[in-house]
């Protein structure tokens, strides 16, 4: 596509897991490079390669004669440039750290320009190949061998962040907050309303209070006996394999990047693990009247990977199956707020209040669901019975430091 040729229409990720019209304009040639002169990288050769469909913003890939650059544009109801300069932050103590994650470019000092609405910002991306680039979250790894490696790469992430010491992000939309690990959940929600009018107004209508008590508080109880004991940490809070990018290592791969920290928050390690397990585990977008697949081996690679990197502790062994159930109410919160007060679907915030909040939560009281919770124990646990299939010799290759760039 030539630099300033207007881009097609641009198809992205649906909530019923189908491709559709995007809620905000793709990038075109003529912005991008508007954008980048911004940054002193304005080049007439530029041009975009290819279109994010990730639904949340309007994101491309460019060719540039200096490699190629990342751009990523957020309505600022969705993101401020002070809200992205926090996980800018927190990208560049991992960098430090070693973990291969973008280099965020600045433009007169600010890793993030706001123009008008819109809020842009510029990364060069990670080594190695995307391969899950048009994934979308709730689908599992290629193999189980991806699958392990991620856990692992997730685990030395979390030993590079302990020692981040920023204080959490303040509550908003698209941003992990983790609701879930106080006392009471309902009181809890209760909270994160009354800080977020138009979280307020999109649960005016719904019989929010007796459906969580209904079919979240009781996943809740035992979750509340042990979260009070897990140690609180920044972390990703969306590690799917359309995050990651890789590289072919002997037969298989590892992890060489980590990309999209638009939830990192101060959570829980824990937490992170969960939300990994829930992304890839359980076929949210496949199967009829709530019969989704379920991948164990995956289940059982990503979490011994985790565990030959960074042994769980037994409070974080205990917290996992408990943690599962609940692990994506932060998020269906958020995107509830988004569809009914950012871009105005009615429809994708019922998905997002019904399908997803209550609905994923409810699925775990299914036989399906108990074995998932049962084999996940044994996995956390180290039970040699919840390895899976042919991981054992992946992750003994697992546990080094990151991939020299």
């Amino acid at each position: 596509m030539a630099a300033d040729t207007p881009a097609p229409g641009v198809l992205v990720h649906g909530m019923d897991g189908r491709m559709t019209a995007g809620d905000w304009p793709p990038l075109n040639g003529a912005e991008v490079r508007r954008v980048l002169r911004r940054y002193g990288l304005d080049d007439p050769s530029v041009s975009v390669l290819w279109h994010s469909p990730r639904p949340f913003s309007a994101a491309a890939v460019l060719s540039h004669p200096g490699g190629r650059l990342f751009v990523k544009r957020h309505h600022r109801s969705v993101r401020t440039p002070s809200a992205l300069a926090a996980e800018h932050r927190f990208m560049a103590h991992l960098a430090a750290g070693g973990v291969p994650v973008p280099e965020v470019l600045s433009a007169a000092g600010a890793t993030a320009v706001g123009v008008g609405d819109w809020t842009y910002e510029l990364h060069r991306p990670p080594p190695g190949e995307d391969l899950y680039r048009s994934t979308m979250s709730w689908e599992p790894f290629l193999t189980a061998g991806h699958a392990a490696a991620a856990g692992a790469a997730l685990a030395r992430l979390h030993r590079v962040a302990e020692c981040y010491e920023a204080p959490a992000r303040p509550s908003g939309v698209l941003v992990a907050n983790w609701v879930s690990g106080g006392d009471d959940l309902v009181g809890a929600v209760e909270d994160l309303v009354g800080a977020r009018p138009a979280l307020a107004e999109a649960l005016a209508r719904r019989p929010w209070r007796a459906d969580l008590a209904r079919v979240l508080s009781p996943w809740h109880r035992p979750l509340a006996a042990v979260a009070g004991r897990l140690r609180p940490q920044w972390t990703h809070n969306d590690w799917h394999a359309s995050n990651l990018f890789w590289r072919a290592v002997g037969g298989g791969a590892e992890v060489s990047g980590v990309i999209d920290f638009g939830l990192s928050n101060r959570t829980t390690a824990v937490y992170d693990l969960a939300t990994a397990v829930e992304r890839h585990v359980v076929g949210w977008l496949e199967g009829d009247g709530g019969a989704h697949p379920v991948h164990l081996d995956q289940m059982a690679a990503l979490v011994g990977g985790y565990r030959s990197v960074r042994p769980l502790e037994a409070v974080e062994a205990e917290a996992l199956p408990a943690l599962l159930p609940l692990v994506h109410v932060e998020l269906a919160l958020s995107e509830l707020e988004y569809f009914e007060a950012v871009v105005g679907s009615p429809a994708n915030a019922d998905l997002a209040y019904g399908a997803f909040l209550l609905g994923h939560a409810a699925w775990f009281a299914t036989p399906a669901g108990r074995v998932l919770l049962d084999e996940l124990r044994g996995a956390a646990e180290g039970d040699p019975a919840g390895e899976g299939p042919g991981t054992a010799g992946e992750i003994g290759e697992l546990g080094g430091p990151w991939p020299r760039t």
